[in-house]
């Protein structure tokens, strides 16, 4: 039953939220917005029983790029309650009900995966928005996975940053069970998993907190993207360790 309450308190939550995007988000400025936003997110986490634990500095300003390793569909309601950033996400997330709305308002940038091209035109966009100024964040694997191990990254988009002169900040992003203290697999949305799994999941887990490590701001400094890619992985596996100690 406490499951089932939360899920009907999210549920409203998400729908407060989308009224809010339609009517009025027109009316707001961008940093309103924003704030709006990662006041959403922090305040769907404290419905939802999920302790908030973040180390390290998240950039203040942009421009920026975060890079973060992925495990669940939680990781961009997680990051945004640590500050308000333009996801880049695969186009079907658009036309999901209700989330494709908050999606879409709260920034996203939708790339067509299948379509190699549109990698390009990504790339330029998001060049553009760093240019101007703005923070931006990539799951560089391409996929969700379990929480343990780290898949190679991808380095087309790490591309941006090196065509917007724009520092990278990396993250690493873990969820543990706080009596236990071991890596929690409540939230987990790999493989064969289903979405209403995942989120049933996690509202019947007790006890679990999102640890989110920050690290420094990097630049290129004359690495191509497939050699920044490879460092910056390195990168988030020592923050991911540090998240994993943080819950011993």
């Amino acid at each position: 039953m406490r499951a089932v309450f939360k899920l009907l308190r999210g549920f409203w939550h998400v729908l407060r939220g989308w009224v809010t995007i339609y009517f009025r988000f027109p009316q707001l400025t961008p940093q309103q917005r924003e704030a709006r936003v990662q006041a959403w997110a922090m305040q769907l986490l404290r419905i939802w029983g999920i302790d908030l634990e973040v180390r390290g500095k998240p950039v203040m300003v942009g421009p920026a790029l975060l890079v973060c390793n992925h495990i669940s569909w939680l990781d961009i309601v997680v990051i945004h309650a640590t500050r308000h950033c333009r996801f880049v996400s695969k186009s079907e997330l658009r036309s999901w009900p209700l989330l494709g709305t908050l999606a879409t308002g709260a920034g996203t940038l939708y790339i067509e995966r299948a379509q190699r091209k549109d990698a390009m035109r990504m790339v330029k966009d998001m060049a553009q928005s760093l240019r101007s100024g703005e923070v931006l964040a990539v799951f560089p694997e391409g996929t969700t996975g379990d929480g343990i191990g780290m898949l190679p990254f991808h380095s087309n988009l790490i591309q941006s940053a090196i065509e917007g002169d724009a520092p990278i900040q990396t993250l690493a992003l873990q969820f543990v069970d706080t009596r236990t203290h071991n890596i929690s697999m409540a939230a987990r949305f790999v493989g064969d998993d289903t979405l209403l799994a995942s989120i049933w999941s996690t509202l019947n887990a007790s006890g679990l907190k999102a640890v989110v490590n920050f690290g420094e701001l990097q630049m290129a400094q004359g690495r191509n993207r497939r050699a920044w890619a490879h460092d910056l992985h390195q990168d988030v596996l020592a923050l991911k360790k540090n998240c994993a100690q943080t819950a011993l």
